[in-house]
């Protein structure tokens, strides 16, 4: 039997702090882990440290899409991330951590396990 990891929920803050396609960085147990909002209300959590650079940048990052996957582009180097999956779309050998977010009543949490 496989075992399910279910997450531990940080609030970190309103969803109306959130401007819709920028990113803002959040400590989540110990990690800074980006986060963006998208035009339509989505809302992400991606590890903000580049793996190119070794920076942790990713929340100054270019929101946009490609190819309908809602992504952002690392300032330091130009590559492009999927927010849902943290897939490198440039380089698929590179991907940063993916978070689980919901809101709840207004209210940003992030999942970490």
């Amino acid at each position: 039997m496989t075992a399910v990891l279910t997450p531990q929920w940080t609030s970190v803050c309103e969803l109306t702090d959130l401007e819709p396609e920028r990113g803002v960085v959040a400590l989540v147990r110990r990690r800074q882990v980006a986060l963006f909002r998208t035009h339509d209300d989505a809302v992400y959590a991606i590890g903000n440290r580049d793996p190119f650079s070794g920076a942790h940048v990713l929340a100054r990052g270019i929101v946009g899409t490609r190819g309908g996957a809602p992504t952002v582009a690392s300032p330091m180097y130009k590559q492009v991330f999927d927010l849902r999956t943290g897939e490198c779309l440039d380089d698929p050998k590179a991907h940063v951590p993916t978070f689980p977010v919901r809101v709840t009543v207004g209210v940003v949490e992030v999942g970490s396990p």
